[in-house]
């Protein structure tokens, strides 16, 4: 029998509760310190919690920026690829952009055996006046360089799948993100002053720490990764294993307040969605503005004792490349970016545009929406094509 999605807390893995440890155990200190200073932790998606609501008043900045760059877990995930100064970076006072990649890290999933269903670029304008989520398709059909790191000698392949080539043989997580990096700006022109994996089991605590979100539920469907067991949410691999009653979980069309694994699992969903992967992007996006706007209204940004537990929180949910931008510099130069000034895009007009090979292709239109990414003329673009804005309910 279908039932609504309930609240409760999931049992994720027979070994205890939700992973938000690095899938290879927390790193060692030497290797979360970096000579860099840390601005790229604090950007969108932990932005969406922390800088593109700093115009509502952080309470303790010193202390938070100190707290902040002690907590999250910092790697080399760009590499060598860095926008260059001729292309606008490293400098604060001119466009950013941030490659997000979502993993979905189990303790049963080795380092190396992952791939990143969610890619995100976050494009915010010289104007600092407005923030711009582009999602790359995960099928889109991909020319992957060369990466020595992970011994791969390039070819072909999906974009979800060039993450874990790069994590092959001791790559890890950063050479997943440097091949990333490297393939995005071979075939769409877009680089990148930082970046962050996002861990979604580690980022339910960030939900967590917010007491949940409110997101607006736009089509009826099933959980293809989890059930409830006897009223507790479950991966459906522990769930098959499980004796008890077992109810599929159910997410019904209008707007409502989540918990952290009910907004994470309605996020992944793909298969019974209109659009498949296209509508699970824009759940995605909305997700990461969710969030934002909740840190913005509830009053955590001016509470101390909250904060720090958002930090914590963050620290298990993501690792992250850094810029040569204080931190502090970064946070109050984005201060007039806040949540409701996230404007969510679709590429390929949100359906799927196929190959012969059965892939993804990016159609003309989208590749000048990439094109206006790299030359910081996204918002002339939108207002000349605002079909490309995703629909947010």
């Amino acid at each position: 029998m279908a039932v609504h999605a309930t609240r409760g807390r999931p049992v994720l893995d027979q070994d205890g509760s939700p992973t938000r440890d690095h899938p290879s155990g927390p790193l060692p200190k030497s290797r979360r310190k970096r000579r860099d200073p840390l601005w790229a932790k604090l950007t969108v998606a932990f932005g969406a919690v922390l800088v593109l609501t700093s115009g509502a008043g952080i309470a303790g900045t010193k202390w938070l920026v100190s707290s902040a760059t002690n907590a999250v877990t910092q790697e080399n995930l760009l590499g060598g690829n860095q926008k260059s100064a001729t292309e606008g970076g490293g400098d604060i006072k001119g466009p950013i952009d941030i490659l997000l990649m979502g993993v979905d890290a189990r303790k049963r999933w080795a380092v190396d055996d992952l791939r990143s269903d969610t890619i995100i670029a976050l494009h915010i304008p010289a104007s600092h006046d407005q923030a711009y989520l582009v999602s790359i398709p995960r099928d889109t059909e991909m020319q992957v360089p060369a990466f020595p790191k992970a011994q791969y000698a390039g070819g072909t392949a999906k974009a979800t799948e060039v993450f874990f080539h790069g994590a092959q043989n001791g790559g890890g997580w950063a050479g997943g993100a440097q091949l990333m990096a490297q393939t995005i700006k071979a075939n769409t022109g877009m680089s990148f002053d930082g970046a962050a994996i996002i861990d979604f089991n580690g980022f339910k605590g960030v939900i967590d720490a917010l007491k949940g979100v409110h997101m607006c539920v736009d089509q009826r469907v099933k959980s293809h990764h989890m059930q409830l067991v006897d009223g507790k949410p479950m991966y459906l691999a522990e769930a098959r294993k499980a004796s008890g009653t077992k109810k599929d979980i159910w997410y019904e069309v209008g707007c409502q307040d989540l918990e952290g694994w009910q907004a994470l699992d309605y996020a992944r969903q793909r298969y019974g969605l209109k659009n498949g992967d296209y509508d699970r992007q824009r759940h995605q996006q909305q997700l990461i503005k969710a969030i934002a706007k909740k840190a913005s209204t509830s009053g955590v940004m001016t509470n101390p004792v909250k904060v720090n537990g958002l930090i914590k929180a963050a620290g298990d949910a993501f690792v992250l490349d850094t810029g040569n931008v204080p931190v502090a510099d970064f946070i109050f130069g984005l201060k007039g970016v806040a949540a409701n000034d996230m404007v969510l895009l679709r590429t390929n007009n949100g359906t799927f545009a196929g190959n012969s090979n059965g892939r993804e292709t990016i159609t003309p239109k989208s590749m000048e929406m990439y094109n206006a990414v790299k030359q910081d003329r996204l918002a002339q673009f939108v207002l000349a094509n605002p079909d490309v804005i995703a629909n947010e309910k």
